[in-house]
């Protein structure tokens, strides 16, 4: 549910949600200050809750540090494994050479498209299937060269890359589809502000301290944008940069590094 939402309505569920249970608890707090007896066992429960919160938090913001981490390595990975293969496909006997090097350019604007499409959106599953076409035409050129070329270790070696290539991608797709599961991020939500809730009931009820939780909330809201951020690959203030690809793609204008071998 908050993978489908815009960063603005995200930001509105967090803060209204922490910060309104945070308001909350401090006006029940204001209603209970004349009870003294309720000081204490108040006070022992809020420090347990904001201890679990706080690993809960830690733990929800591991994961998705980890996966954002996990997409951007997806990435040069994929731009390497690109470029490789470009590099060896000079090496190969027309008019394979040509051929392959004009897809290897339309897989690599293809990479591109998918690192700016939301995982799971229509624009997403063209690029994928723009790419999936052209490892077919890729693979099938390459078979045309390993039998015309049956003893030259310049197709095997392309093979080779071009295999990984394709490896890569279904490296890089599940990457961007592996998301901290809905149930870490309900469960960080509502955790904090069930936590931030009591304390500021227990400084309303001592009569001191208000303040402090709300603007702890507020940071506390924060931490929780970051960390559903870090899950959004494509949209919101913390994106996989696709700068390997782009590069790669700016390196295929220029000409050939290496001449096509001599034909027999």
């Amino acid at each position: 549910m908050f993978f489908d939402l815009n960063s603005l309505e995200l930001g509105l569920i967090v803060f209204g949600i922490v910060l309104g249970t945070t308001l909350l608890g401090a006006f029940a707090g204001r209603h209970l200050r004349a009870r003294a007896e309720l000081r204490e066992p108040f006070g022992v429960l809020q420090a347990a809750l904001l201890g679990l919160v706080a690993l809960i938090l830690a733990f929800g913001l591991s994961m998705a540090v980890g996966r954002y981490d996990s997409r951007r390595a997806a990435v040069v990975d994929d731009a390497n494994a690109i470029g490789t293969t470009y590099l060896r496909a000079q090496t190969l006997r027309e008019p394979m050479r040509t051929r392959s090097l004009r897809h290897l350019e339309q897989y690599t604007d293809a990479s591109i498209r998918l690192s700016s499409a939301v995982p799971g959106s229509d624009a997403a599953s063209a690029a994928i299937a723009e790419e999936s076409r052209l490892q077919r035409s890729l693979w099938r050129l390459a078979g045309e060269s390993l039998a015309g070329s049956p003893r030259d270790s310049a197709p095997r070696l392309y093979v080779e890359s071009l295999n990984q290539m394709i490896d890569m991608q279904t490296v890089r797709v599940s990457a961007l589809a592996n998301r901290v599961p809905f149930a870490v991020l309900f469960f960080e939500l509502v955790g904090a502000a069930v936590g931030l809730g009591l304390l500021a009931l227990y400084l309303a009820i001592l009569g001191r301290g208000v303040i402090t939780v709300v603007l702890a909330a507020a940071f506390v809201s924060v931490l929780l944008l970051i960390t559903f951020d870090l899950d959004r690959p494509t949209r919101g203030l913390v994106t996989v940069p696709d700068t390997p690809l782009v590069s790669l793609r700016a390196s295929m204008i220029l000409p050939p590094a290496a001449e096509a071998p001599p034909g027999r």
